[in-house]
């Protein structure tokens, strides 16, 4: 991890084979100017794929909190 521990850099060292790279949008910075940027598109085609992407993004961020979770919670039991 690095001495880093947000869930980008700890994905990869408990579960290997979850990672962002191949995702549109695959940092929170990204994914907030992304979402501050929605309400000055006016072509419905980004907007659409812009929300899919973000979509895509907070699943994986979920699945990834999830995975981390019962990685450490092995470990405990």
């Amino acid at each position: 991890m690095k001495g880093k521990n947000s869930i980008k850099n700890v994905l990869p060292a408990l579960v290997p084979g979850f990672s962002y790279q191949d995702l549109d949008i695959n940092n929170g910075i990204l994914a907030s100017q992304s979402f501050l940027n929605l309400s000055r598109v006016e072509d419905q085609e980004q907007v659409n794929k812009t929300r899919k992407d973000l979509l895509e993004y907070c699943k994986l961020d979920t699945l990834a909190m999830v995975k981390i979770f019962e990685v450490l919670k092995q470990d405990c039991v």
